[in-house]
């Protein structure tokens, strides 16, 4: 496959792509304008932080994948490439550990005042009197919502510094809750709740409709004086005016990772008021930029490419949920040539779309099962006509 990489990868993440007989091209300066004359006759873009828009997929005369090397997708318009039968795949999970060391680092960095201590001192000021008033750590309350693979990893981390940990209640996989059962967590019924009743409240969850602007006046309005506020995940779930104006009136503390209208180059000029307020100490969208962060994350695309080279998909984020009125069918058959197009055939003339599909072959390559998700009025006449057709064993419609 050719494969354009256009963010920063590992020499030896290349070597390995160009072992397995791929041809690459990298560029980690590409831009987001320069992705649409480059991406043409690739078939899979792999990028970080580099938007991909609807431009650069429509310029992608030959791409079937794109991988975002990192778990959030919101920089690709994954509509646009949903459109033109282009997977979006991530790399969830891999970034973690870095994140979450990140959000205890901001944290600690605000209890103590680090940054203002050093800058201080660069500037040739003694002030123990004002810096010797950290309230410390041990037996304050941290609120964690998101309790993803990042979540759960500044949960343990902070437990290690002897806080106690809160959550929302909802439901979670059986693994999930186990480990919140384990770090011994305490659950509140809803976000509001959770945010009045905790010394910190850090947030750690992708960029969805439902999280756009998830910290607002009206949550804002619940914290406790003093509260520390964290945002390591993405910028829209904070609503940056409601929070300048609370910050002072409920002298707040506020570590933020992200924010609106960053830079989308490595270097450059910002202008951002939240991150200039005295109150807030902002880092430079570095959550996942650590040397072992962006190994495991290079792991997790070769993974991806490798699967994708052999026919399947993995992480893909931009298929459509099964909905209700499909019909899922169940055909054993011969492993012949003809075979499928003659059902194909039947379900076409019947005016029924065929959603996804799967083919399954057994020992000795003379039988197979397909699997098929048919959208339409499946009768009991077509599946007769089905069951009818030449090396045909059996068909049945799924429970």
């Amino acid at each position: 496959m050719r494969i354009l990489i256009a963010d920063k990868f590992p020499e030896s993440g290349l070597d390995y792509l160009r072992s397995e007989g791929h041809e690459i091209t990298f560029d980690p300066a590409l831009t987001a304008l320069d992705l649409v004359g480059a991406v043409p006759g690739h078939d899979v873009l792999v990028v970080r932080s580099t938007k991909v828009t609807a431009e650069v997929i429509e310029a992608a005369d030959s791409l079937s994948l794109i991988i975002r090397a990192g778990a959030g997708t919101n920089t690709i318009d994954k509509q646009a490439a949903a459109a033109r039968a282009v997977h979006v795949s991530n790399v969830p999970g891999r970034n973690a550990v870095a994140v979450a060391e990140l959000t205890l680092g901001l944290i600690l960095a605000i209890d103590r005042r680090i940054p203002d201590n050093v800058s201080d001192m660069r500037a040739q000021q003694w002030n123990k009197a004002g810096y010797s008033k950290g309230s410390g750590l041990m037996g304050r309350s941290l609120g964690v919502v998101g309790m993803g693979a990042i979540g759960l990893a500044v949960a343990a981390r902070a437990a290690a510094f002897g806080l106690q940990l809160h959550a929302i209640d909802k439901g979670r996989d059986a693994v999930t809750a186990e480990q919140m059962d384990a770090l011994g967590f305490e659950l509140h019924p809803d976000l509001p709740t959770l945010a009045a009743s905790v010394d910190i409240l850090s947030f750690h969850v992708p960029a969805t409709p439902d999280t756009r602007h998830l910290l607002d006046a009206a949550l804002l309005s619940v914290v406790r004086p003093g509260t520390v506020l964290i945002n390591t995940s993405r910028a829209d779930v904070v609503d940056e005016q409601a929070l300048l104006a609370a910050i002072d009136e409920q002298d707040l503390w506020v570590g933020v990772d992200v924010m609106m209208d960053e830079p989308s180059s490595g270097t450059g000029e910002v202008s951002s008021t939240l991150a200039q307020h005295p109150r807030v100490y902002a880092t430079h969208h570095i959550g996942a930029s650590t040397a072992q962060a962006q190994a495991a994350v290079a792991a997790g695309v070769l993974e991806v490419v490798d699967a994708f080279d052999s026919g399947t998909i993995l992480n893909c984020v931009n298929l459509q949920p099964r909905v209700p009125d499909i019909t899922t069918i169940t055909v054993r058959h011969r492993d012949r040539v003809g075979v499928l197009a003659n059902l194909l055939t039947l379900i076409r003339d019947a005016d029924i779309n065929v959603k996804t599909m799967s083919n399954l072959v057994f020992q000795g390559q003379e039988a197979a099962t397909a699997t098929l998700d048919l959208k339409g009025s499946v009768t009991e006449e077509l599946l007769g006509q089905m069951r009818e057709l030449p090396n045909v064993f059996h068909v049945r419609i799924n429970a």
